[in-house]
């Protein structure tokens, strides 16, 4: 196991999101990034990625807000909760993510779970 993990990192990961800073939160991410959800495909690649953040991600107008961070190894877990949008409609509900780190010190693996049924 490698220690790797970045706390002030995964909390960049958030506000670059909530600031719509795409190109600065694709630059966490290794090329060979891998992002899972529960009941979607696998993001997989920095174009996928892209992608997703420019068009595919349903929620929007929102914000982060963190309660916990824990790092052990290469690993960073998140709780927090999430405010905003989704589908033109106000959503709010609490999240866990957690976010592998590679031996180059990017985002390789991001798993994310929440208390809805999509995201």
């Amino acid at each position: 196991m490698t220690n790797n993990a970045d706390p002030d990192a995964a909390r960049r990961y958030y506000d670059l999101v909530d600031d719509e800073d795409y190109e600065g939160l694709l630059g966490l991410f290794s090329p060979d990034i891998v992002y899972e959800r529960p009941g979607q495909p696998a993001i997989e690649g920095l174009a996928d990625m892209e992608a997703f953040y420019e068009t595919g991600r349903p929620l929007e107008d929102g914000e982060h807000t963190v309660f916990d961070v824990v790092a052990d190894g290469d690993t960073v877990a998140v709780r927090g909760r999430f405010e905003g949008v989704q589908d033109g409609e106000t959503v709010a509900f609490g999240f866990a993510d957690f976010h592998e780190f590679d031996d180059e010190g990017f985002i390789a693996r991001r798993y994310t779970y929440t208390d809805r049924d999509t995201v």
